[in-house]
């Protein structure tokens, strides 16, 4: 009698272990390990990813230059509307500028910034700092001029034309800005003269000479001439 009460009070005991020790994997390793190692599987491929879009070029630098609030006046109130001017640059050498309408600010932006990553346009740096040439640009009622300058000078330039030049990469340039403010014009003017911007390389191309025979016009010995040929790489 004494065995029968021992293994009928063991055999309560035993069913509560075999029923608590399924629980236990299930938790430990199919919810808890199971879950992490799906979360960790998430979080590597996710930082894979950035390398891509990094090498790729799809991250760029991005400018909210202007927004524009209009009200269209209707039966029972007003009805705004947002336009948005934004410019878009690799800061390597290759900008775009676009504008979007919505009704709502961040939606008339990811327009806008959809438009000027469309219209990007590579322009020639020497040394990667700074333009070739002056240029001149002329839209509607603005006309701006750019000018060379050499290292330390910094950006001087104001409003939307600084936006342009920080998001293309110039570190050293002078500009003036002369006739109308409006942002879109300023912008639009600013894009043309951008869009003369030539280098020695294409110059010497383009006339089937070496860019050292450019440089030899202009008064600078030959071994100076050579050496600067080999320093432009665009």
């Amino acid at each position: 009698m004494a065995d029968e009460v021992q293994n009928v009070e063991g055999a309560p005991e035993a069913a509560p272990t075999e029923g608590q020790a399924p629980r236990r994997g299930r938790g430990g390793g199919g919810g808890r390990d199971g879950g992490r190692g799906r979360e960790g599987g998430g979080r590597g491929r996710r930082d894979d990813r950035r390398p891509r879009d990094e090498e790729g070029g799809e991250e760029l630098i991005e400018k909210l230059v202007h927004i524009n609030r209009v009200s269209k006046t209707v039966k029972g109130g007003k009805r705004f509307g947002f336009a948005a001017l934004v410019v878009v640059g690799d800061g390597k050498g290759r900008a775009g500028f676009g504008h979007g309408k919505a009704r709502e600010v961040p939606e008339a932006i990811s327009k806008a910034t959809a438009a000027a990553k469309k219209s990007m346009i590579r322009v020639p740096l020497r040394d990667g700092r700074t333009l070739h040439h002056d240029g001149l640009g002329h839209f509607g009622a603005g006309m701006v001029t750019l000018r060379s300058a050499p290292a330390g000078t910094g950006i001087i330039a104001g409003g939307p034309m600084r936006a342009v030049f920080e998001s293309l990469g110039v570190a050293d340039v002078v500009t003036k800005s002369n006739g109308t403010s409006n942002p879109y014009n300023m912008i639009r003017a600013t894009f043309e003269a951008l869009g003369e911007q030539t280098s020695p390389k294409s110059v010497a191309q383009r006339r089937g000479k070496k860019v050292s025979d450019l440089i030899k016009r202009s008064g600078v010995s030959d071994r100076a001439a050579e050496a600067e040929a080999a320093a432009v790489t665009e």
